[in-house]
């Protein structure tokens, strides 16, 4: 069958996914607490025969087929389940239904699209090999990937290569797009407590030590670490996220402690041990110049998502044979991370991108916004995409 008709027979029953897909999008569950959303998976991948196995790393699921034809290779494609913590600012009927939590990443089509997948192969088991549908929990908060790999995921379910997907507003609808190498950035959070004595910020704020001043030294400081410790061409990011010191209620006292946390973003790893050194060393010498103390912390989140160069030909042809290869481009890399990078540190393989689309006007809402939502029209292309790549890696019949 040719890829063409793979995605013609798989548009007809996509009514079915765009169903899907949106109770999903109405029932979003945070990290680890993706019990709905399993459950629907488990249930659809039974339903169409495949071998499921569910609470893999916690709320995980893997669906695993085999094909008709002899084989002993193995892929594994890996699609995400989990919604954020914002308040969605839609009104369609398909609307979040859980206060202050949303699928503003995409997240439910991508499950949607892997499951058009399943159901298609289960059809169409002429290949040679086996398929592991991995359904991940737990992706926005950077854990989700580290717990299926240590709970066994590729040991328990092997397999030679991985593959990801995701949607990416402002790309066309019909367009892929990936690199060889780095295609998304390390990522990290920090902190840091700076505490004084606090005081009577109107009568003695001369008997004080004030954190506050080291804050502000600190936030100037902050925006000197890259361009003056990395090299000029060094792509990396360097953001404060939250300040927080005193009561609101009380504007005349100095606060003993104010707090300061922000992210970091990096390609390689010589770049993040810079940023953490250089983060420390300022909070610390800031605070002992103003009499004050800093308790400095850092916590690596995930590395970053370095695509197999080998494969990257092979996903690229699987995207060419539905769209044709002038929509198959190369995209820069992104100072946005993703924990699909610890499953590229154990096997090889890549992580793709599929148009979202965007309005007439050539605006869109970008993923993490509250008015953002998944395109539809993306989920039969990029159910297509996995059954075309299934065939570029197990030579799925085209007969």
């Amino acid at each position: 069958m040719s890829r063409h008709a793979i995605l013609d027979e798989i548009r007809t029953y996509a009514d079915e996914l765009i169903a899907i897909r949106r109770d999903i999008h109405m029932h979003p569950e945070t990290r680890f607490e993706e019990v709905r959303t399993a459950a629907l998976v488990a249930g659809k991948l039974r339903e169409w025969g495949l071998e499921v196995t569910e609470r893999v790393g916690v709320t995980g699921v893997v669906g695993t087929l085999q094909g008709s034809r002899p084989g002993q290779r193995a892929i594994g494609l890996r699609a995400d389940m989990d919604a954020l913590f914002i308040e969605e600012a839609n009104s369609f009927a398909h609307r979040s239904t859980v206060p202050g939590k949303m699928h503003a990443c995409g997240h439910d089509g991508h499950t949607a699209m892997l499951l058009g997948a399943a159901k298609y192969l289960s059809r169409h088991r002429d290949f040679a090999g086996t398929v592991q549908f991995i359904f991940q929990p737990a992706e926005e908060a950077a854990t989700g990937a580290p717990a299926m790999i240590r709970d066994g995921l590729f040991e328990r379910f092997p397999v030679d290569a991985v593959y990801g997907l995701h949607n990416s507003p402002g790309i066309p609808v019909g367009q892929f797009a990936t690199r060889a190498g780095p295609i998304l950035a390390g990522s990290d959070f920090w902190g840091v407590t700076f505490r004084g004595t606090g005081g009577h910020g109107g009568a003695a704020p001369h008997l004080a030590t004030d954190a506050t001043v080291v804050l502000g030294h600190f936030l100037l400081a902050v925006q000197t670490v890259l361009p003056r410790n990395l090299k000029p061409i060094e792509s990396a990011a360097l953001s404060v996220g939250h300040v927080a010191g005193g009561s609101f209620n009380s504007p005349n006292v100095m606060p003993a402690e104010v707090v300061v946390r922000g992210t970091a973003r990096y390609f390689n790893p010589e770049a993040q041990a810079v940023i953490r050194r250089r983060l420390g060393e300022l909070a610390e010498s800031l605070a002992a110049a103003h009499g004050c103390t800093a308790q400095f912390d850092y916590e690596p989140l995930c590395p970053p998502t370095v695509n197999t160069a080998e494969k990257v030909p092979v996903a690229s042809a699987a995207a060419a044979a539905l769209v044709g290869a002038a929509n198959v481009a190369e995209v820069p890399p992104s100072t946005g991370g993703e924990d699909f990078a610890f499953m590229l540190q154990e096997k090889p393989g890549v992580f793709m991108r599929i148009g979202n689309g965007s309005n007439p006007d050539g605006s869109f809402h970008n993923v993490h916004t509250p008015h953002y939502d998944f395109n539809d029209e993306a989920l039969a292309l990029g159910s297509a995409y996995w059954a075309s790549l299934v065939g570029q890696e197990l030579g799925l019949d085209e007969g």
